[in-house]
């Protein structure tokens, strides 16, 4: 019999009222990755939960969980743990207040290459991309999330 080993992921996904969609460039396991404000959900935690932590992590504030967007429908392997099916939960949010964390112009403007540096932008959904992104859930995510914003639109 074999056990099912999962990595759970728990994702925010912030629009402001200029229609962009935050985003955050980070350097981590070697590698700079662009990828939505989250991680890891922690055993016992909620989704909603787990969120509200990562969030209060990595953009040192609280937010407000709003509607769930998307859940991984097919199967991808975890990049950070093999043998762990990925699942990732996104939700739509917004901060309590006015947003905190610095934003910047351009991608990976940290200032060091140690584990650990993050920074935050805005890129328009009118012009965001999947190659903007570098994970493949993400990807989708951008995907459906152009579909999403371009039939309220219409």
């Amino acid at each position: 019999m074999s056990t099912a080993v999962f990595n759970i992921r728990v994702y925010g996904l912030y629009i402001n009222e200029n229609d962009e969609l935050l985003i955050t460039d980070e350097y981590r396991l070697n590698m700079n990755m662009t990828k939505f404000p989250g991680g890891g959900l922690k055993f016992g935690e909620s989704t909603r939960d787990g969120l509200k932590r990562e969030c209060q992590e990595e953009l040192h504030q609280e937010v407000e969980i709003l509607d769930h967007f998307y859940t991984t429908d097919f199967f991808q392997e975890s990049f950070s743990f093999p043998n762990r099916q990925l699942i990732s939960i996104y939700y739509f949010i917004k901060p309590v207040g006015e947003l905190k964390v610095e934003i910047v112009k351009n991608a990976f403007d940290y200032t060091q290459n140690v584990d650990g540096p993050q920074c935050f932008r805005f890129i328009p959904l009118s012009q965001i991309t999947e190659n903007d992104v570098s994970f493949p859930i993400d990807k989708k995510v951008v995907s459906l999330l152009k579909k999403y914003y371009s039939e309220r639109k219409n």
